[in-house]
């Protein structure tokens, strides 16, 4: 599970890293959360930075609200279901984030956790999106999910699929099958992450500020 996140940094920091321009504004976020417009780098567009909504909206659905309930896609049936497998297909995106928030239960309740990476100031989810266009035309994107990492399991059993640098570029190519695609996600980034308690303001995500991410 992976329902909050951030990305710390300024639009430059970001497209200097990825070596893509913004098309839009974009101040840093300390508590991304779903249904807001994030950065994301899709397989069509590997040269920008774009904003989608984040939650997937399915072409086919009805109504926009179904999104808030596909904010993640489980790696081990998103070749099966019906709202994703074809976006992991054709749609794949690397979902721009620098750290993300799980909460864990003790004594005083849930507690909220920041992860990170100790060796890399931003990283990559790996991510699958679609166009919406009944009402109003939408891009959202979803972020694919794995089992978590040993050194995280007590935190949650979920965790988001961090791409390796080395694989982000090729996990974009059009080109690629679907064998291939679920081997990259194999490959996820698996150890060095750093973990620590922040303040239970990240539980409402009216709050977005610095302080946010700081140790509590």
């Amino acid at each position: 599970m992976c329902g909050r996140y951030t990305i710390a940094l300024s639009a430059e920091e970001i497209s200097d890293y990825f070596q893509a321009k913004f098309l839009e504004d974009f101040t840093p976020r300390f508590n991304s959360a779903p249904t807001q417009l994030l950065p994301v780098i899709t397989n069509d567009q590997e040269n920008v930075i774009q904003l989608f909504r984040w939650g997937l909206i399915p072409p086919w659905a009805d109504d926009k609200s179904i999104g808030s309930k596909m904010i993640n896609s489980r790696v081990e049936t998103i070749t099966e279901k019906p709202s994703f497998k074809n976006a992991f297909k054709k749609r794949r995106c690397l979902v721009i984030a620098d750290s993300y928030y799980e909460w864990k239960k003790d004594e005083s309740g849930k507690v909220p956790y920041r992860i990170k990476l100790k060796d890399s100031k931003v990283f990559a989810f790996a991510g699958i999106w679609e166009t919406w266009s009944k009402d109003e035309k939408i891009n959202s994107f979803s972020i694919i999910t794995t089992q978590a990492e040993k050194e995280l399991s007590d935190l949650h059993e979920r965790m988001p699929i961090i791409l390796p640098v080395e694989n982000m570029k090729a996990w974009l190519d059009n080109k690629l099958d679907e064998e291939t695609a679920l081997g990259l996600l194999d490959k996820n980034v698996k150890k060095g992450f750093e973990t620590y308690s922040v303040s239970k303001k990240v539980n409402s995500p009216s709050n977005d500020s610095p302080e946010l991410i700081l140790k509590a």
